[in-house]
């Protein structure tokens, strides 16, 4: 952030280049990859084993769909594609996932 008087960290410009764009799309996708994460379908980011928590996945869905509902009216079609087959796909697998945790 800032080291007082309105300047940055040193370091700062250099560490936001690297990540992409923040605008809805690259939002939605991100919800969309932890959750996939929690799902057991994504590789874990410290290299780990790919584990299932279904809690996490769960709340994650339920993050999107709440952003789903209060954005509706306020997305462009394309954004409000997006996320509805997002949703679709999140909320099959974790169906899918849940019946073989049982």
């Amino acid at each position: 952030m800032s080291q007082g008087h309105g300047e940055p960290d040193s370091g700062s410009a250099s560490e936001t280049d690297d990540l992409p764009a923040v605008d809805f799309t690259t939002f939605v996708l991100s919800l969309s990859h932890s959750a996939l994460l929690h799902l057991g379908d994504a590789p874990h980011p410290n290299g780990g084993t790919n584990e299932v928590d279904l809690p996490m996945a769960r709340q994650t869905i339920d993050l999107l769909a709440l952003i789903q509902e209060k954005t509706h009216g306020n997305l462009t079609g394309a954004e409000e594609q997006m996320l509805t087959q997002a949703l679709y796909d999140l909320r099959l697998r974790f169906v899918e996932v849940s019946q073989k945790h049982k």
